[in-house]
């Protein structure tokens, strides 16, 4: 993974994402499994959250960790409720609650899977399913990531159906649009590339 994360919506900053011990729900942590829909090669991460984390935290860890640079709204939908992030200057679309009022476990109630939607544009939707509850030794500051597999799509590129074209392409020299991606991507892309220890660096605030 080697984009760097830029500004992130809602607010949330680098430096100030830190919180004490009771406000990032102390030793309980739920062991997340988040899965990109619709991409190939699987992209995918196992994470552990705080059962107190509020919605808007919890947005910060899921960008990180899968690899998002920020800058694009979001939501997550809980069977019938949504949840989104109150900008300066806009309001919420009627019936989305203000995600930083509530918690994950307030919004999970019984349920165990919930959708995380980046990007209106391109879509990304973010299948998320509680694995289990932990016990922990100590308490997180924000997340920590367990594993996962691949690399996150770049921004921009049409969603699912464009990432999918957007690899063909590149793999393929012959391919008419080839040249231009390349050049439009500005980097060596490996769709296989995934560093779980990077992450963390990034989830614990520590510049790689």
């Amino acid at each position: 993974m080697t984009a760097k994360l830029h500004r992130l919506p809602g607010g949330a900053k680098k430096s100030g994402a830190k919180t004490s011990a009771h406000a990032s729900g102390g030793l309980r942590a739920y062991q997340l499994h988040i899965e990109l829909e619709g991409v190939y090669p699987r992209v995918w991460r196992r994470l552990l959250v705080p059962t107190t984390i509020d919605l808007s935290r919890l947005h910060v860890a899921l960008l990180w960790s899968t690899g998002w640079q920020g800058g694009h709204l979001h939501e997550f939908v809980f069977a019938d409720a949504s949840y989104g992030p109150l900008e300066p200057d806009w309001d919420l679309p009627e019936g989305v609650i203000d995600e930083s009022t509530v918690t994950l476990e307030e919004a999970l109630g019984a349920r165990r899977t919930f959708l995380y939607v980046y990007d209106f544009g391109d879509n990304w939707r973010h299948k998320v399913k509680v694995e289990k509850t932990v016990t922990l030794g100590a308490p997180l500051s924000l997340a920590l990531c367990l594993a996962g597999e691949n690399a996150c799509p770049p921004e921009d590129v049409g969603g699912a159906p464009g990432y999918q074209d957007f690899l063909e392409a590149l793999a393929d020299p012959a391919h008419p649009e080839h040249d231009e991606l390349k050049e439009w991507i500005g980097r060596p892309f490996d769709p296989a590339a995934f560093d779980v220890a990077e992450i963390n660096q990034w989830l614990n605030h520590t510049e790689s």
